[in-house]
């Protein structure tokens, strides 16, 4: 969970890379988003009984299956309940088995709440380091269970306790949208220049608006910002 640009996307694909070396690219990671394979409200029973085929079929393919549910802050409310037979503690479903398979839910939703603590620990005069998984998890998942635009609104997932956690990811600060400056220059095979990486953190907005402490955006837009100074 978090703001846009804080790197979900990005530790899925590291993650799924981690299982099969392909990645995205594999046939064994399946990639789901909300507006492409779950647009249309009134079609929620048809979308869970596919949803459900799918990974039965993909999993007794491959017992190590990697399934990514991104924008789960799109997704209708109790569509992803119908996974919770797959999560749930059985030793089998069906005669197979779930155990091996690997689930991962992305979401903006609650990145308020993660924003909110961060800002509570700078203002206190902690570094961003500081925080732990402890400060902000019981109450991420109490705001993602109780927000009706998480995905996850009462869903029986977390009630059921069958996420196993509930990562936030922290807003950037200055230094990490540097970070991902360089990144991106020498994944483009250029010499890092620390002009251009100040002129392109110049151009992203920050909050407080007074303070500047945070990325508005995360690294979403350094992309796109540094294709202005290519030249």
């Amino acid at each position: 969970h978090g703001w846009a640009g804080t790197g979900k996307n990005f530790l899925s694909q590291i993650l799924a890379e981690h299982v099969h070396p392909a990645g995205l690219r594999s046939k064994f990671v399946h990639l789901f988003l909300p507006t492409l394979h779950f647009p249309h409200d009134d079609e929620l029973k048809l979308y869970k009984d596919q949803l459900q085929n799918w990974i039965r079929g993909n999993v007794s393919a491959c017992p190590h299956s990697v399934f990514i549910f991104d924008e789960m802050d799109k997704m209708h409310p109790g569509l992803i309940d119908a996974i919770k037979p797959f999560l749930d503690y059985y030793e089998q479903v069906d005669g197979v088995s779930y155990t091996k398979a690997i689930f991962i839910f992305l979401s903006n939703a609650g990145g308020d709440l993660i924003n909110r603590a961060a800002l509570d620990f700078w203002t206190s005069g902690k570094h961003r380091e500081e925080i732990q998984l402890k400060d902000l998890e019981p109450t991420l998942s109490v705001g993602v269970f109780n927000n009706k635009n998480s995905g996850l609104w009462h869903s029986s997932l977390i009630e059921k306790n069958l996420i196993d956690y509930f990562i936030p990811f922290l807003p950037l600060e200055q230094k990490h949208v540097k970070m991902c400056v360089r990144a991106e220059m020498i994944a483009r095979g250029y010499a890092v220049d620390e002009e251009v990486v100040q002129a392109v953190v110049d151009e992203m907005t920050f909050f407080p608006k007074e303070e500047k402490i945070y990325s508005d955006k995360g690294c979403k837009t350094v992309q796109a910002k540094l294709d202005i100074h290519e030249d």
